[in-house]
């Protein structure tokens, strides 16, 4: 499976700021917000890895990341001209899907939760064993922001609505999604939505009319930030940090991630940390190179 993940957009939700910013680089507490989606993606284990970017961000991405062998990955970039809609980024993502399997993400989506990774795992699984789309729900008191999924009484999906005015339930389909190839052909022929997008729901719909679409529910014990709104935004830098001085552990630390995960070794990972030594974050990574975490 490879993964794409949404770094482009006008991120007009959180202007002025962005007038001069991409949001995914904007700090979510002490790193970039796109850390954190590829965090997730790391640890699940996927080292191809294609980010949807602007043309006047593609070189700051590049500064970030490179190609991505210095975290032992495989890391590119595809420019995307003007924001047609979260669609639009399976269509632009062809060629390096191939025959491959899709995690697709939202570059500004910020995951924490017990047993999130072995939960997202069991999708991954499921669409490479038997295909079809796998999408996760989360109870949001404003289902007027997002795509909306709506149950019957057994828990089977009746429909999925973008931004609805009159929600049908307060369940928002969240962004990460894990798809097979088919999701690229089905988004090609996704049609502009009153909006003038490509709507991400018209990809899920199109499984769902063909029995493939499988739903998860993310209780509880879950936080999920879609953090391209102001109070989302602060509210997800908030969270890491509380969790992050509780515990003395980072969210969404990438270099750490590659490290645990056998792609790079000691020596690398001191490579990256010592140029941040003055920081907490360099400090933190040199306790890693140390064995004290």
């Amino acid at each position: 499976m490879k993964a794409v993940i949404l770094a482009g957009g006008s991120g007009t939700r959180l202007y002025p700021v962005t007038q001069v910013v991409n949001k995914h680089f904007l700090p979510i507490y002490n790193k970039p917000m796109i850390y954190y989606p590829l965090s997730l993606v790391m640890l699940l284990g996927i080292r191809d890895v294609l980010f949807i970017v602007n043309p006047s961000d593609l070189e700051n991405f590049r500064t970030l990341f490179g190609d991505g062998s210095k975290l032992g990955m495989n890391i590119s970039y595809q420019i995307q001209e003007k924001p047609n809609g979260l669609a639009e980024g399976l269509v632009l993502a062809e060629k390096f899907i191939g025959d491959d399997n899709i995690c697709y993400m939202l570059g500004d989506n910020v995951f924490f939760g017990h047993d999130l990774v072995k939960i997202m795992a069991e999708a991954k699984r499921e669409i490479e064993e038997r295909g079809g789309a796998y999408v996760f729900g989360y109870y949001v008191k404003d289902p007027e922001r997002f795509g909306v999924v709506e149950f019957d009484d057994r828990g089977n999906v009746i429909s999925l609505e973008e931004k609805p005015k009159r929600p049908k339930s307060n369940f928002a389909v969240v962004g990460v999604y894990f798809y097979d190839n088919e999701a690229v052909e089905i988004a090609k022929n996704v049609k502009p939505s009153a909006r003038g997008e490509l709507e991400i729901t018209s990809v899920n719909e199109e499984y769902l009319k063909r029995g493939r679409l499988k739903v998860k529910l993310l209780g509880r014990g879950f936080a999920w930030f879609d953090a391209g709104t102001h109070d989302s935004f602060l509210e997800a830098g908030e969270f890491v940090a509380t969790i992050e001085k509780k515990t003395g552990l980072m969210i969404g630390c990438v270099e750490e991630i590659a490290f645990r995960n056998g792609w790079i070794d000691r020596k690398q990972l001191q490579n990256l940390a010592e140029p941040l030594a003055k920081t907490d974050y360099g400090q933190y990574l040199l306790t890693l190179v140390d064995g004290e975490q």
